[in-house]
């Protein structure tokens, strides 16, 4: 089958051809029908070899969905022909945080070399792939693939980072949300969604802004060095009960940190690597810093009820396997509008 692999540290991926995987016990095959292009995807293929974590070569997509094509020795509860998605991060099944329904925060995961789809374990951007536990598929139940396929990260992510902060999403207030891309714009959704607060959005193009707009953002604000003070003024002065940051790097989390108001969530859930200081007198009283981490199998469900509702969709652009390299170039110079979504099989 073709697949789409990191082979070498710094190299771009290639679609090669590999072995057909075949199911252990426990395991389920999947055909897969669309697969997900990440950012984080870029930042793992941007780490030194000194750093890389993950053996070689490895196919990619941390985002996929699929039909049934075989079942492994023991799987029950899924037929052939089912269409599923995978929730990605896969834990061990036993531990405390895992019997709690979140796999995300596992507690044996690195212990164990448990790794998620496409980041360590084969991913899903090939013709084919194995899922390690039938409880890692949830049922699409109608959606279709492409529009369904980002929902497990893009959608997953945010809707786990905002659930967090409902309780001080009330009438009047306000939700900030820092970058619009694939994330974000699903995060504007969400928030239009779940919640009565106002949304303000955050880019550093008028692009991009256009499409924060269409998907909902009550204001739309560049990302530049007058941001903060443009939101202190559309929230008189208070600032934000809950901020989002979807970029995660020096400049933004320092702006997150000025529209922050009292006792406002701040969730950093961009990879970009900067730090937030967090101590008395460095941010407004009781304001809450936290790095989320995708979200749990529940969530994810609850996600997919919601795109089958019509609250939340997303934007993407297809591509084949064998352009799926020219995704990845795309997605690096800024010029995917919304997420791109491999065909497999297409």
């Amino acid at each position: 089958m073709k697949a789409l692999q990191y082979r070498t540290v710094g190299a771009a991926p290639e679609v090669v051809t590999v072995p057909d995987p075949e199911p252990g016990p426990g395991q389920v095959l999947l055909k897969v029908t669309a697969a997900g292009v990440c950012h984080s995807d870029i930042a793992v293929m941007s780490w030194p070899a000194e750093n890389f974590p993950y053996p070689l070569p490895l196919t990619l997509g941390h985002e996929g969905v699929g039909t049934v094509a075989a079942l492994g020795a023991g799987v029950t509860g899924l037929s052939e022909g089912d269409a599923v998605a995978v929730y990605g991060p896969w834990g061990c099944g036993t531990c405390a945080k895992c019997a709690e329904g979140k796999e995300n925060y596992c507690l044996r995961a690195a212990e164990l070399g448990i790794m998620p789809p496409g980041l360590g374990s084969p991913g899903s951007m090939a013709e084919y792939m194995i899922v390690d536990d039938p409880r890692h598929l949830v049922p699409l139940e109608g959606l279709d693939p492409v529009a369904a396929v980002p929902l497990t990260d893009a959608g997953l992510t945010p809707y786990h980072a905002i659930k967090r902060s409902l309780p001080k999403l009330v009438a009047g207030s306000t939700a900030v949300v820092i970058g619009t891309g694939g994330l974000g714009h699903v995060a504007i959704q969400l928030l239009r969604a779940m919640t009565p607060a106002r949304v303000v959005a955050l880019d550093v193009t008028e692009h991009k802004l256009e499409l924060a707009r269409a998907v909902g953002a009550h204001d739309a604000v560049l990302s530049d060095a007058q941001a903060a003070g443009k939101v202190r003024d559309l929230t008189s002065g208070t600032g934000a009960q809950a901020v989002f940051d979807f970029v995660g790097v020096e400049p933004t989390v320092r702006t997150a940190a000025a529209v922050a108001g009292v006792e406002a969530d701040v969730a950093i859930v961009g990879i970009g690597g900067a730090a937030l200081p967090v101590g008395f007198g460095l941010l407004p009283f009781e304001v809450s810093v936290t790095a989320p981490y995708w979200g749990t199998r529940a969530e994810l469900m609850e996600v997919l009820a919601l795109a089958r509702s019509g609250a939340v969709s997303v934007h993407t652009e297809t591509f084949s396997l064998d352009d799926a390299p020219l995704a990845y170039e795309r997605l690096h110079a800024g010029t995917i509008n919304g997420r791109a979504v491999i065909l497999p099989n297409g």
